[in-house]
């Protein structure tokens, strides 16, 4: 494990080895965040975060067919109520 001495304005060069295992090149932007205790966590950021997301949940279910079904038991609870209603008007629903 390198250790790297930081500058008088607080910066700390990433060591070769491990910028080539994250894939960080010059001028790239990273995300450095407190990871808890005195741990601190360095990420590169994605220059096109929606590009790097795409196709994270294509091996989960279908959101198109649970949002089709979710609708389709809605129109059939609305069209039962409304059946009712017409069934009872003194129903107070």
């Amino acid at each position: 494990m390198p250790i790297v001495k930081t500058s008088p304005k607080g910066q700390v060069v990433v060591p070769a080895q491990l910028r080539e295992i994250i894939g960080l090149s010059p001028g790239d932007l990273v995300l450095v965040s407190h990871a808890g205790g005195r741990k601190v966590l360095i990420e590169p950021v994605a220059e096109d975060p929606v590009a790097a997301v795409r196709g994270l949940l294509k091996d989960g279910p279908s959101l198109t067919t649970a949002l089709t079904e979710e609708r389709r038991a809605e129109h059939a609870r609305e069209t039962e109520k409304s059946a009712r209603l017409l069934r009872d008007p003194g129903s107070s629903e």
